[in-house]
């Protein structure tokens, strides 16, 4: 009765709701998705207002510092650029540092901005390079742009192009690299001012190498280091026992390496640290850790679910850690896409001479990156940051564990080789490493029990057999191990029928990694260098057309 009347209250409800709606024919369901729709253009609103605020501080503050300068109207608009190009970057390229942390819930979306944009922030500030090369990884040679006006034109072409396309792939959802979005820029603003002579080729081979290169060691490492852990802890009858002897060892190997990744790429403009040396600070640190953290997972063991969820807890800490220490790194290092350019037109503006190879980042500009990024991360990171944690492959704590070690093990490897590796690539290689190692034990554990179940034959008793093939396909790879055991004592009772297998088989064939989202990755990966250096080259003329007299 009370059910009925409530039913009945709440048809009266909808009803004089769409009587005072203008006594039409408008239905609920259409009137809440034009509030969502308001909602969502209400927020869309607030943030543009947001980034529009930050620019209008730019010019403000461009404008009062460089009053003096002759063509002050160029230094404001390259600062503007600068100050699009490093938001874009915050939006896009930063998910890759603390994407996996938030797809495994260590860390809430909001907190992981937070942390990101203060160690974003630091890492340009403090840490960031105080020499930067204006045309990224060699790709020009600014000998031949005589002209300091033209140069002044390249890098700014170079910098809508980049900021454009950037923007672009974020819009699309799609994280690429931001070094190659420069890259490209840089590539064709050069060629439009000065041909294909002024490109240095076997430099952006290497590059195009790394397309290839990047993903699959991230990947590759990533896959080794899950697969480590499946076969110490998640596939062994205890797995929490087995975690409190393995577990400080991993957290004492990501010690090691983010040690020596801070400080060959974190900290090299406070102390220049060589690389023996940096291995040597890295092990010092893990065998330390390794020492401070196994009493405290040894107390924390027994109070954990002897499960999977229970083991992932014991990388919470960790994971936070690895995605302030990668935000840090990656501020330290890429605020320079950002502010490269805008150092070399700065330079060739305040000192009315051609732009050089190598010139000093004024602190103004770094703090401009660093905000810059901080305030595209906070309005426009989400998409991509829920891309990358969430919407390629399904990810827990350990498994964004290895992410984040492989990110920076593979960066440490490709420093000392020389390899132009770009860190979005490695983080999403690992990424889908991660998921394809889980599709292949999900298809090989499928195949063996297929073959324990057709070796058996006898009376077709499914009941037991029904039980425990359901659980199976709902278990993770890391318990059908342990429900293939128990098959194997069945016996004649494990018998199937050849419907009920196929149906297994169909059930088994799960893919774990979006087939969707790869794609568009790869995609925008391998058109992000030409796109980046159409939109330059355009923009360059455009340039050139308005300013020359």
């Amino acid at each position: 009765m009370c059910l009925t009347l409530l039913t009945t209250g709440a048809i009266l409800a909808v009803r004089v709701l769409a009587q005072s709606l203008g006594g039409k024919s408008v239905r609920v369901k259409e009137y809440l998705k034009i509030e969502s729709a308001t909602d969502l253009s209400r927020s869309e609103v607030g943030r543009l207002g947001t980034a529009v605020l930050f620019v209008v501080a730019v010019i403000i503050y461009t404008g009062s510092t460089f009053a003096h300068v002759d063509q002050l109207f160029l230094l404001i608009a390259a600062a503007v650029i600068g100050a699009y190009m490093a938001m874009n970057i915050g939006a896009n390229d930063v998910a890759n540092n603390v994407g996996p942390a938030v797809g495994s819930y260590a860390l809430t979306l909001t907190g992981a901005i937070v942390i990101a944009a203060i160690f974003e922030a630091a890492g340009a500030i403090i840490a960031g390079g105080d020499v930067v090369s204006t045309v990224k990884k060699g790709i020009i040679d600014p000998a031949d742009v005589a002209d300091p006006n033209v140069f002044i034109w390249v890098m700014m072409g170079a910098l809508i192009g980049a900021a454009l396309w950037l923007n672009a792939a974020t819009w699309l959802g799609a994280p690429v690299s931001t070094t190659h979005s420069i890259v490209g820029g840089v590539m064709g603003a050069g060629i439009a001012a000065a041909g294909w002579d002024i490109v240095n080729w076997a430099a952006m081979a290497k590059i195009a190498a790394s397309w290839v290169i990047s993903p699959l060691t991230g990947g590759i490492i990533a896959a080794t280091f899950l697969f480590v852990l499946k076969k110490t802890i998640f596939f062994k009858p205890d797995p929490v026992e087995c975690a409190r002897k393995v577990v400080p060892f991993m957290i004492g190997i990501m010690t090691w390496a983010f040690t020596t990744y801070i400080a060959l790429k974190g900290i090299k403009k406070l102390v220049e640290i060589d690389f023996l040396v940096a291995l040597l600070l890295g092990l010092v640190a893990g065998l330390a850790i390794i020492v401070i953290v196994r009493p405290a997972i040894n107390r924390a063991a027994p109070t954990l679910e002897n499960s999977r969820a229970g083991v992932n807890k014991l990388f919470t800490v960790p994971l936070i850690i690895s995605a302030a220490l990668l935000s840090f790194a990656h501020g330290a290092n890429d605020v320079a896409n950002a502010v490269g350019p805008l150092a070399g037109v700065v330079d060739a503006l305040t000192h009315a001479e051609g732009g050089s190879s190598k010139v000093a980042i004024p602190l103004w500009v770094m703090v401009i990156g660093a905000l810059g990024i901080s305030v595209g991360l906070a309005l426009f990171g989400p998409k991509l940051i829920r891309t990358v944690g969430s919407e390629i492959t399904e990810l827990d704590r350990s498994r964004a564990f290895c992410i984040a070690l492989a990110a920076a093990i593979t960066v440490i490897i490709a420093s000392q080789l020389g390899m132009p590796i770009s860190s979005t690539h490695v983080a999403l290689g690992a990424v889908f490493g991660v998921g394809f190692l889980r599709e292949f034990l999900e298809t090989r554990l499928g195949k063996v029990i297929e073959d324990v179940l057709g070796q058996h034959q006898g009376d077709p008793d499914f009941a037991l057999t029904e039980q425990v093939l359901f659980t199976f396909q709902n278990a993770p790879p890391e318990d059908k191990q342990r429900i293939l055991d128990e098959l194997k004592k069945m016996g004649s009772e494990a018998v199937i029928s050849a419907a009920q297998r196929r149906e297994l088989q169909k059930a088994l064939k799960r893919q774990l990694v979006h087939r969707s989202s790869l794609f568009k990755i790869v995609s925008a990966w391998i058109i992000t260098v030409p796109v980046s250096g159409v939109l330059a080259a355009l923009f360059y003329f455009v340039l050139r057309g308005m300013l020359l007299p």
